[in-house]
């Protein structure tokens, strides 16, 4: 049997509530009074939220969270602090935990302590208090609730205080086992054991030789997977490495032109405005491909000097003609300039006539977050100053380590790199990616950007309009799927994004993706048959 964890929001779901309420602590455990109308409606139901627990349309399991003082515990306890010799910050109390007898196996109150550790870790809750009826206690400790304090309720109706930290959590594997939560992210990636290893070692100077030759190996590896001459490897992320190619075309004086078709490509250009640089822009609707011609007519009347453009697009997947517009470039002598933050690693990359160009550690090379890129073949003499800190030709002049960097980070994306030295590693990641375009597709998913188009990483998914994107990946995390929902241009547009940027993404992760996700949009009354 499968069921689903989500949180409840109609009327419906409600409605079952307040029966399974009924059902447990009024006919079951009498610690309510009977009513004629056999619901029972808690008293602080507009301050609960119900992580509820669901086989197909019907509510097997629910539990109320809430994190309002004072608790029900602080009324029948007194000050819940009296009793603990540990401090916390942001307590929540978990009330009506009920599962339906039929479904008493253990399975769903696991799936929905599961559910509850994602809800607490994700609202930043470092500890979770409960009232344990006394019938379930040996279960409620198998799961890591602590008792304590005394006994409260009727004699008929006794209830165990108990409470889960959130350094119980972390150290149990139980407990991790059944939160665990497989990342779909297009950043941070979940990081390989190897890689964790490299990056747990005690920091080294950045002065010595050890780190010295560790940059040079780094660069090395970074410089073949790319076949750029050279790279200046930054402590920050992508928004620097872009800021730092702002700064150098500032320095050049020059006029150039700036390509947009998404999020990051208007990304580009506020890093210009803010630098004041003099240019052209072009800008295509989100999803939709550069019309080349058009490009190339701007060229061939606005003398321009760069052009530079976002490689792979991350807010919808389109993975823009790096081929066609690198041509353009060597036909009209412009240097080419690209945002290859969320491609390199991803797709094969050849940036030896490429001017300027960024990365970063994390997102598809599967390292840490913390270090960027700009890779670059030649540089000419600015016709002023920098700040020093985006001087992309005084990293040259130091050797790669201009001021006090990570020796860790260093060393985690020096394991992370090895993957690329097979050049099959590129290739099985597309695999799973047209394999998962089908599946998805099978099911009725509709896409923002055709696989033709998108990158080999990023699944972008459009919701129905009378859906909440916002909603399904909300109840996803619950059930252990963490998608890219959250941004603000991904709620607008109720989209979705699945990133395979993990290297332990695989089909039968997905497959269970797709599974929970036909359940929660059919759950919400729609038949997702009904878009195709």
């Amino acid at each position: 049997m499968s069921f689903t964890i989500k949180m409840a929001r109609d009327k419906d779901e409600f409605d079952q509530i307040f029966d399974l309420n009924y059902e447990t602590f009024v006919e079951e455990i009498p610690q309510h009074e009977q009513n004629d109308k056999k619901k029972l409606l808690d008293r602080f139901h507009a301050e609960n939220q119900y992580i509820i627990c669901k086989h197909d349309s019907e509510v097997i399991g629910m539990m109320a969270i809430r994190d309002i003082r004072p608790f029900s515990l602080d009324e029948k306890l007194g000050v819940i602090e009296e009793y603990l010799n540990f401090s916390f910050i942001k307590p929540c109390e978990v009330r009506l935990l009920a599962v339906k007898k039929t479904y008493r196996n253990g399975r769903v109150f696991t799936a929905l302590t599961g559910g509850l550790i994602r809800y607490c870790l994700q609202k930043g809750h470092d500890i979770a208090f409960i009232s344990g009826t006394t019938r379930q206690s040996k279960l409620y400790r198998h799961l890591g609730f602590q008792p304590f304090a005394h006994l409260v309720g009727k004699d008929e109706a006794l209830f165990q205080p108990m409470y889960l930290t959130k350094r119980t959590f972390l150290t149990s594997d139980a407990l991790q086992m059944i939160s665990h939560v497989r990342s779909f992210l297009p950043g941070p990636v979940a990081i390989d054991k190897e890689v964790q290893t490299a990056f747990d070692q005690q920091p080294i100077w950045h002065r010595s030789e050890e780190h010295s030759n560790m940059v040079a190996a780094v660069k090395t590896k970074l410089k073949e997977m790319t076949n750029a001459k050279q790279v200046a490897i930054l402590t920050g992320s992508g928004t620097l490495s872009n800021d730092a190619v702002a700064a150098h075309l500032a320095g050049l004086n020059s006029k150039g032109l700036i390509l947009t078709n998404g999020e990051f490509g208007d990304r580009l250009v506020d890093h210009a405005e803010r630098f004041q640089l003099t240019f052209d822009h072009i800008s295509y609707d989100w999803g939709t491909s550069f019309l080349i011609e058009e490009i190339e007519n701007k060229l061939m009347e606005g003398n321009y000097d760069w052009l530079w453009f976002v490689h792979c697009e991350t807010s919808t997947g389109m993975l823009n003609d790096f081929k066609k517009i690198e041509s353009l470039c060597k036909q009209y002598s412009v240097k080419l300039c690209v945002d290859a933050i969320s491609s390199i690693g991803a797709v094969p990359l050849d940036l030896q006539h490429t001017y300027l160009a960024t990365g970063v550690s994390g997102k598809a090379i599967g390292s840490y977050t913390g270090l960027s890129f700009v890779f670059y073949n030649s540089l000419e003499n600015l016709s002023y100053p920098v700040p020093r800190y985006l001087d992309i030709s005084y990293y040259e002049k130091c050797e790669g380590i201009p001021f006090s960097q990570s020796s860790n980070l260093f060393h985690a994306l020096n394991v992370a790199l090895d993957k690329f030295l097979d050049p099959s590693f590129i290739k099985e990641r597309r695999s799973i990616f047209i394999q998962a375009c089908e599946m998805f597709k099978d099911k009725g998913f509709h896409f923002v950007i055709d696989n033709q188009h998108s990158s080999p990483c990023v699944l972008t998914i459009a919701i129905p309009k009378d859906l909440s994107s916002l909603a399904i990946g909300e109840d996803l995390y619950l059930n252990g799927f963490l998608v890219h929902y959250r941004n603000r241009y991904l709620i607008e547009n109720n989209w979705i994004q699945i990133a395979l940027m993990n290297a332990n993404n695989d089909l039968k992760q997905l497959k269970s993706l797709i599974r929970v996700m036909e359940k929660l949009i059919i759950d919400q009354s729609f038949s997702i048959s009904a878009y195709q």
